[in-house]
């Protein structure tokens, strides 16, 4: 299998292309399992896999995550794989991408940044408190996409001196909460100027902190944004791997576009010789 491995922001990606590799669907989950796997193979937040459109696309998003489940879009991997469909010929510099959330469209501003629009919020809840172990969380709860790409947002004081433990076991705990039925990945943040936003996502599916999280990105612009913290225009959020702008356009509290930029990196490209994977 050929292969890419590219990064936004520091979340990255191993990317196969199926419109050559012609795998079965059913075989994916393993290859994620099993390539994402940091010191037993190439190592990777998830595994993106370019297929063929259905509903009128230029090529379709499959997206896993390391441990092997589906995921329903992922901002920073639809960014990097924008940039593989432009420069493998798939589309030009105006993307329709077809993903499990539905469509996302792309655009390339230079050769190594692209912006996204992201799917709509279908189910946005600005004041959604959670309790752990007796404390209560002023979280707010965002979907992308239908279905929807679930994810908290949580304020936290003094995020970047938080003590690394501790904020990954309530991320955990947050994640698994049954207030969130389908699970959620756990955005904290800090507001550390105007329009600038610090961001620790805590992902489903990886089961720990990323680098960066697109989806977690806007998620959090949003409701900042309606909650009148930030003016949603060129918001810049930064993470463990970098910087993410992300623009809000609303008719009053309701969301008409999201678009997230940021930069995308291609790290490497090869051939998968893994003695150890199995199809």
């Amino acid at each position: 299998m050929q292969f890419w491995k590219m990064n936004g922001a520091g979340n990255d990606f191993i990317v196969l292309n199926n419109l050559t590799e012609k795998l079965p669907e059913s075989v994916f989950p393993a290859i994620a399992r099993a390539l994402c796997e940091r010191h037993l193979s190439i190592g990777a937040d998830g595994l993106m896999v370019v297929d063929a459109p259905t509903q009128g696309g230029d090529y379709r998003m499959r997206f896993y995550n390391s441990d092997g489940s589906v995921g329903e879009m992922c901002g920073n991997g639809a960014r990097c794989i924008c940039r593989y469909g432009f420069e493998n010929g798939l589309a030009g510099e105006t993307q329709t991408v077809e993903t499990t959330a539905g469509i996302v469209t792309g655009r390339r501003i230079d050769r190594r940044l692209y912006r996204i629009r992201l799917n709509d919020p279908t189910v946005l809840r600005l004041d959604y408190p959670v309790e752990v172990d007796g404390v209560r969380y002023p979280c707010s709860y965002v979907e992308l996409g239908d279905p929807g790409l679930p994810h908290a947002v949580v304020p936290y004081h003094n995020l970047a001196n938080a003590e690394e433990n501790e904020l990954r076991e309530l991320g955990r705990k947050l994640r698994w909460h049954p207030a969130f039925p389908k699970g959620t990945n756990v955005n904290f943040y800090e507001i550390t100027g105007e329009d600038q936003v610090l961001l620790r996502t805590f992902e489903r599916g990886v089961e720990d902190f990323t680098y960066a999280c697109g989806t977690g990105t806007g998620s959090l612009v949003t409701v900042l944004t309606l909650q009148g913290k930030v003016s949603g225009h060129r918001t810049a959020v930064r993470m463990t791997g970098g910087e993410l702008l992300v623009d809000v356009e609303r008719e009053g509290s309701r969301v008409t576009d999201l678009y997230l930029t940021g930069p995308t990196n291609i790290v490497c490209k090869g051939e998968v010789t893994d003695e150890d994977l199995s199809l």
